[in-house]
């Protein structure tokens, strides 16, 4: 304090000391990335900034009050204390980020609060403050720390037992160094009434825990925590345990001690069971999600005893074509056709009980999509409805791979679709949505009902409670992107939701044809409920790429307010404090919504992005229409995004034929288009999904989009036909915005693509007249390993009969092949077998040896031990023929060499 116009010298000691600390903490830490590679943060100011780093210059004119009342804001990047000369400006505190102008050093540190957490190893500063002023700091109740410094965070753990005066604790940001650093004393704080140690990696907690008597709030969610303390059933007070995201296997009986308790919260654990202890109290509420709840511990496996075996749970192997099955009281693992599973535990039925599964067709009423979600799977229909069981079952759903997105599962229970806990797994070794291929990717949850589930992908999406004492929010997907919710943004606890959306800056570049454009990622804010908050929030925000706070133009920086509902941008960039460090952009506002931060010379800038936005959500697509070479009367219809369809068309090439892909076509998610057959074709059969003469669809980027169709020419089309297949935009969605939807108006604006399509003309006997596809003569095997010749295949398929289908199953032949086979010889069952046995005979050619062997493991799995019989003769005889005719060529050899020796 200053005396009289003195300064006080122990002010002098302080900022000194504070200084020295923090810059050679800084010195000696972390390096920053940067683009263009990695250099420490002193090399960072360096080549930053052309003026040198702020010395400290006579400390003489700081004091304890000029610190409390200086500014915070610099465009610095050291944490330090310093001061100019008396005859320059003002003492600065300088931190990273900085605070904006407007903010005082009161609002970091008053007499009752200190809120570090939210700058670059602010941590370090409390032991430096303890050190010197220790009777200011005594009287704190409000403390934030970060978690990231681990020489900062030691000497802080030294400092929090003797600030007994705490109310609110929270150490909170990255981890402890040291799993077990909660210091052990912690228990002296006997004032303390709330305590957050929210994603530190902790593994255990001390019994001196218990001693917090006041304690009516303990956050210790996103942790590593396997057990509980005995201890922690001391806290009578405690009104809220959040323990979700930690790895506990069990919870104490103690806790049933805890009888002030209202609401815990330990979904996403490892728990089987709630203790009984827990039960019966009306007044609690548990959140239990994404527990293994009533299912048998698996990890550690438990040795079987010589005398009672662990009972293997029956599993159950579905075809295409069972739709229901049977589980009994004692569970069952139900495998289904393309990679689902279901697990029943034992005890989840009380009598034996036949259900159903349908996959269904990836229509619109049966799908519902959120903004940027995009559908990973076919609809799962699981019946009937209205069963509850008495234990969870696990529903495992198959899903296409993604990249940088969060998976989950959506349930629809006949009337409104929800989000269920998800967890990600490969499916079992024995099971595979493709045969020989890997294990499905499968998408879990746990429920108590069947009805509709399918998987979608979405932007990860990061969630926080905020409460009158405040919060910090980061993203898991870009650590840059911060939230500081200040203490008394709110009087009542919100839900908040971030989700970030990387941008490619290339693609705004090319639709908004400003080659000097850069983006940030989008951010979706979203908060429950939905009021303004009372004080500004901040929002970080990386720059966007190439731009440094020393290199932005502020007159091209821009940001932008979205309103999802009216699929609008606005400019607000001078309606809001808006300002930057060297590697991000800052903002503070009063309601959640989307931002987006541009940089660019274009100065209508809401109607350029709006633009973007919207091409930025379509899909470049390309059509397919392809006829079987076998038979062109079978059409093949696909509609990809362009970065498969090279692959897919040289995947289909063998069997199939037909004009190159479509030009690029811009479909949205979700969206419906059709299909017409044009100038003398038509689709030979009726079909639910023919409109119109239009096949329907719908385009989902992550699924086929394909359907197989029979054509014939139109009526009274005779001869060949040379028609054609066009593509048409179908209802435009709702999300549409107006720009676009002008453009789908007038004659013809639904028009896609046109691919053209020919039909050989018909003979006498109805059937195509084609050219003659020459296959060389079929001889499967090897004479060393099994040999079969084209006329002991002919011989068998005359002996195969009904028993055709089970067999091409068996060896391999998918149901699409099989239908297909079963439509095209309708009326002839001899060449429908020839057909079926000689498709699997040629691509066993590229299949490598032992090809018989696998013909003779069909027939035996088919039933049909007397074909195997037959082929393990024929192949013997083979086998008996080719030896001897080795040994005859060998004597003829022999001779040949004597008689010339003896000449």
């Amino acid at each position: 304090m200053f005396k009289g116009g003195v300064p006080d010298p122990s002010s002098d000691t302080l900022a000194q000391r504070l200084w020295g600390g923090l810059v050679l903490q800084d010195q000696d830490k972390s390096q920053r990335k940067i683009p263009g590679g990695v250099m420490s943060e002193g090399q960072a100011e360096r080549n930053s900034s052309s003026a040198s780093p702020p010395s400290l210059v006579n400390t003489s004119g700081l004091s304890i009050s000029s610190l409390s009342s200086s500014s915070f804001f610099s465009n610095h990047h050291h944490a330090s204390f310093y001061s100019p000369s008396t005859s320059s400006s003002p003492s600065v505190l300088s931190l990273t980020p900085p605070l904006p102008p407007s903010v005082e050093l009161s609002a970091v540190l008053t007499d009752t609060r200190l809120t570090l957490d939210v700058y670059q190893r602010g941590t370090a500063a409390l032991p430096l403050l303890w050190a010197s002023i220790p009777g200011q700091l005594g009287g704190l109740q409000y403390l934030r720390l970060g978690s990231e410094d681990k020489p900062g965070l030691d000497g802080a753990l030294d400092v929090i037992p003797h600030l007994t005066e705490l109310r609110s604790l929270a150490i909170r940001g990255h981890c402890f160094y040291d799993s077990q650093a909660l210091p052990h004393d912690i228990g002296q704080l006997c004032c303390l009434t709330y305590l957050s140690l929210l994603g530190n990696e902790l593994v255990s907690l001390p019994p001196s825990l218990g001693q917090l008597k006041s304690l009516q709030t303990l956050d210790l969610s996103y942790n590593l925590l396997q057990h509980l303390p005995d201890e922690i059933g001391s806290l009578e007070e405690l009104v809220k345990l959040e323990l979700s995201h930690n790895k506990l296997k069990q919870l104490p009986e103690s806790i049933g001690s805890l009888f002030s308790l209202r609401e815990l919260v330990i979904y996403s654990n490892d728990l089987h069971m709630i203790p009984h202890c827990l039960k019966n109290r009306p007044l609690l509420k548990i959140d239990v999600r994404d527990n293994p709840l009533g299912q048998p511990p698996i990890h550690p496996p438990l040795p079987p005893t010589p005398d009672h075996a662990e009972a293997k749970v029956l599993e159950l192997h579905l075809g295409y074509n069972q739709h229901s099955f049977c589980v009994s009281p004692a569970g069952c693992h139900v495998f289904l056709p393309g990679g689902a599973e279901l697990l029943f535990p034992p005890g989840c039925l009380e009598t034996a009980t036949r259900l159903e599964w349908v996959e269904k067709r990836p229509e619109r009423k049966w799908v519902w999509l959120e903004e940027h979600e995009i559908l990973l799977s076919r609809p799962l229909e699981l019946r009937p409805h209205g069963i509850t069981f008495i234990k969870p079952v696990e529903v495992c759903v198959p899903y296409r791979r993604t990249k940088r997105r969060q998976v989950v599962v959506r349930r629809f229970d006949g009337q409104s679709w929800s989000t269920l806990p998800t967890d990600l797994r490969r499916g079992s070794d024995s099971h595979s949505s493709h045969p020989g291929g890997r294990p499905a990717r499968l998408a879990c949850c746990s429920v108590s009902q069947f009805s509709w589930f399918m998987a979608v992908s979405h932007p990860v999406k990061d969630s926080c409670s905020v409460t009158p004492a405040g919060a910090l929010l980061v993203s898991s997907s870009d650590p840059g992107i911060k939230l500081h919710f200040p203490p008394d943004s709110t009087v009542q606890t919100r839900t908040i939701i971030l989700q970030v959306l990387q941008v490619s800056v290339s693609e705004v570049q090319a639709v908004c044809g400003d080659p000097q454009a850069r983006v940030s990622p989008l951010l979706c804010l979203s908060q429950t409920p939905s009021t303004h908050f009372l004080q500004p929030i901040k929002v970080q925000i990386p720059l966007p790429s190439g731009v440094t706070g020393h290199t932005v133009d502020m007159s091209c920086l821009h940001l932008l307010h979205g309103d999802p509902a009216a699929q609008t941008w606005t400019d607000i960039t001078s309606q809001v404090s808006l300002y930057v460090t060297h590697l991000y952009a800052i903002f503070y506002v009063t309601h959640f919504s989307w931002y987006w931060l541009w940089y660019t010379t274009q100065r209508c800038v809401s109607g350029v992005v709006r633009k973007v936005y919207q091409r930025l959500k379509q899909f470049k697509v390309q059509f397919l229409v392809l006829q079987r070479r076998t038979d062109a009367s079978q059409v093949l219809l696909q509609c990809l995004p362009a970065n498969k369809v090279e692959g897919r068309v040289q995947y289909l090439s063998e069997q199939y034929d037909g004009p190159q892909p479509s030009d690029l076509c811009d479909l949205l998610e979700g969206e419906q288009f059709f299909a017409g057959f044009e100038k003398g074709l038509d689709i030979s059969a009726d079909r639910p999904d023919c409109v119109g003469g239009r096949l329907c669809f719908v385009f989902y980027s992550s699924l086929k989009n394909l359907k197989e169709v029979y054509i014939c020419p139109a009526q009274g089309q005779k001869g060949p036909v040379r028609g054609q297949v066009s593509f048409y935009r179908g209802e435009i969605p709702v999300s549409l915005p107006e720009e676009l939807a002008k453009k789908r108006k007038g004659h013809d604006s639904q028009w896609l693509a046109t691919l053209p399509l020919r039909l050989p003309a018909l003979n006498s006997d109805n059937s195509y007249i084609m050219e003659d596809v020459q296959y060389p003569p079929l001889n499967l095997g090897d004479p060393e390993s099994g040999y079969l010749t084209e006329a002991n295949l002919l011989s068998i398929s005359l002996q195969i009969g009904q028993d055709w289908r089970v067999i091409g199953i068996n060896l391999g032949l998918s149901y699409q092949e099989l239908d297909r086979i079963q439509y095209k010889y309708k009326d002839n069952l001899g060449a429908l077998v020839l057909d079926m046995l000689f498709l699997w005979a040629r691509e066993q050619r590229n299949a490598g040896p032992g090809a018989v062997s696998r013909l003779v493991a069909a027939m035996i799995e088919s039933s049909r031990r007397d074909l195997a019989d037959e082929i393990e003769d024929i192949v013997r005889l083979g086998k008996r023929k080719y030896s001897e005719s080795l040994r005859r060529v060998g004597l003829e050899a022999g001779s040949a060499a004597l008689g010339e020796t003896q000449q």
